[in-house]
């Protein structure tokens, strides 16, 4: 009998509803239980905020924030705070759900989580950022702590936001508490290796999976969508390990060079752009890889369907869609942006026998490593950048291979084999609560 997974919201959030979809496939695979399943139907706590901040020239702006916890079964709610304009309760509930199962699939003792502000981060001065980011930490300090939800960065947030959350945090507990957030400066008790976790994680898992395809670096050429703090990173490691990196993208627009590109180059042009611009360097890169004039200038839409190998979506969610997963090109895709490809799209590229490894299993270096971030932070014991590289290394090869396997042998896609290695850790914990057989006598 094929299990299935509706929501129970009497109007169900549509990223939602598209996430939770992905789930249909797996269940087949598992043997869920009811309770289990009951669940894991919806959020277990959803918080919406107002956020009045008195800006620069004296007027008051409120701002909208969010914090979901949607299941804390396995541990402490877990997820990052992204600002952004397109943030809405109904994308902070997907990406905690991704993040429940992004938790599992890695085996961390962490539920999913995830929070937000909509604005255009890139509009307030420094001051500003502050002062909303401790007044977020003043609506949501209740809902949060070191053992109830931890908080990381995420889309336009980094190390310095994420120390005015701490420390905003341990002003009104008046205690000090490295633990709630992870992501911060090293100085405040961050984690060596944290900054290009996501890159590094993803890169381990690339590396893992695609000589199974006998590619190697020489004869494998890569394009990535989104060139921000993780595609960037993600684009140098690759370019150092002998990858032809042939087309990047940011907000703007992209570039593409079919003979490879010089991705430090890259990388140093967009930081001089930003310190000519004498903009807010220290918190945003906004110099755009789409300038570079002397190489092709392609969109975010072109280098999806660019004559590739690889395919790698960084960048925001829903960019491979049904409208145009039929011009995808790339042979492998690997999603290091949350969501990037929607539930219609799978089929047509399966169709298209392009191999998907989803985000789930591709982009958790993040959370891996603020795991630990915080145990270091609990301890007081931190350990080197050699090792923080080499336990993530250990972490993402060694589930890489368990979902490789899962999926050869349930001949399934990636991202089922991903949800049913989750889903199976996830349903031993909220059975071993006890379930309807435990109670009721056969």
């Amino acid at each position: 009998m094929t299990q299935t997974l509706p929501l129970t919201a009497p109007t169900p959030p549509s990223l939602l509803a598209d996430a939770s979809s992905r789930l249909e496939a797996a269940l087949q695979h598992v043997n869920l239980s009811e309770d289990a399943l009951g669940r894991l139907k919806s959020p277990k706590a959803s918080l919406m905020v107002a956020i009045p901040v008195r800006m620069d020239d004296g007027s008051l702006r409120v701002f909208q924030g969010y914090r979901v916890r949607y299941d804390d079964t396995r541990g402490p709610g877990k997820g990052g705070v992204r600002y952004h304009p397109s943030v809405t309760l109904d994308e902070v509930q997907s990406l905690a759900f991704w993040m429940t199962f992004k938790a599992a699939l890695l085996n961390l003792p962490f539920g999913g989580a995830k929070g937000g502000i909509t604005l255009n981060p890139k509009e307030l001065s420094r001051a500003e950022l502050e002062r909303l980011s401790r007044g977020y930490i003043d609506a949501i300090a209740d809902f949060i702590g070191p053992d109830v939800d931890i908080l990381a960065p995420d889309m336009y947030t980094n190390a310095m936001i994420m120390g005015w959350m701490m420390d905003q945090y341990s002003i009104i507990k008046r205690q000090v508490s490295p633990a709630v957030v992870t992501g911060k400066p090293l100085a405040m008790g961050g984690s060596a290796g944290r900054s290009t976790a996501t890159a590094q994680g993803a890169f381990n898992v690339m590396t893992t999976l695609l000589p199974k395809f006998d590619q190697q670096p020489s004869n494998t050429t890569i394009a990535i969508q989104g060139f921000g703090k993780v595609g960037a990173a993600l684009a140098a490691l690759l370019y150092e390990a002998g990858y032809k990196v042939v087309a990047v993208s940011d907000s703007q627009g992209g570039i593409y060079n079919p003979q490879g590109l010089d991705i430090p180059a890259i990388r140093a042009y967009k930081s001089d752009r930003v310190t000519r611009r004498n903009s807010l360097q220290s918190v945003y890169c906004e110099g755009s890889v789409c300038q570079l004039a002397h190489h092709e200038v392609v969109s975010n839409t072109e280098l999806l369907t660019l004559d590739v190998d690889v395919l790698v979506p960084a960048a925001l969610e829903n960019q491979i869609t049904a409208a145009n997963a039929a011009d995808i090109r790339a042979r492998y895709i690997f999603e290091v942006a949350n969501g990037p490809t929607t539930s219609t799209a799978d089929p047509i590229l399966a169709a298209q026998d392009i191999w998907l490894c989803p985000d789930i299993l591709v982009n958790a270096g993040g959370v891996t490593v603020s795991y630990f971030e915080w145990v270091q932070n609990r301890s007081g014991l931190y350990w080197t950048l050699p090792e923080i590289h080499q336990r993530l290394q250990t972490k993402m090869v060694a589930e890489a291979e368990a979902t490789w396997a899962i999926a050869q042998e349930r001949q399934t896609s990636m991202r089922t084999a991903a949800y049913i290695h989750a889903l199976n850790r996830l349903g031993e914990a909220l059975d071993a609560k006890g379930t309807q057989d435990y109670y009721v006598e056969r």
